[in-house]
């Protein structure tokens, strides 16, 4: 029996084979969000009055170009296709929204978190230079010994002059 010998397994599909064209996995995201934001705005909402009145309009009124009498059903339909469309779309964008809240928050978080150990840090670098200046000859506490030094020599110094008069030198 011939052995294969190619070294292409045949438990995995060839490398070679890959999609015509490549698909941005987010460009319908954010397609859709952008629809979303745009059936979320005022603009939208006027555009739709406008066009729900003239279609009323011409359909109540114009007898040439009654395509949708009285009932309005075709109207209906499309209210419906346009509400089983936008429903999908608005989750998907708030999908979207709630992963770059989520992302946001775990680094606002983080911020924090870093924030709180250097805040720490400093504080604990504050109490150990105070600590340390504690522990530091103050000015006022050089003045101090060094006028009671001073006051010392003076003292020992008049004995060995004598009865408080001046030596010479």
């Amino acid at each position: 029996m011939a052995e294969y010998r190619s070294g292409r397994r045949l438990d995995q599909p060839k490398a070679g084979r890959s999609p015509r064209f490549v698909l941005d996995p987010d460009a319908f995201a954010r397609f859709s969000e952008r629809i979303a934001r745009f059936l979320g705005t005022g603009r939208f909402l006027a555009v739709q009055t406008v066009l729900v009145l003239v279609w009323i309009v011409l359909n109540v009124f114009a007898l040439r170009l009654q395509w949708d009498p009285y009932p309005f059903i075709l109207l209906n339909l499309a209210f419906s296709t346009q509400a089983a469309y936008a429903a999908p779309l608005i989750l998907l964008a708030q999908n979207r929204q709630d992963d770059r809240d989520r992302v946001s928050l775990e680094e606002d978080r983080a911020r924090a978190a870093q924030t709180k150990a250097d805040t720490e840090y400093l504080a604990r670098e504050l109490a150990a230079l105070r600590v340390a200046i504690g522990e530091v000859a103050t000015r006022d506490y050089l003045r101090g010994e060094l006028d009671r030094l001073a006051e010392r020599l003076a003292a020992e110094e008049r004995p060995r002059t004598g009865r408080g008069k001046p030596a010479r030198h």
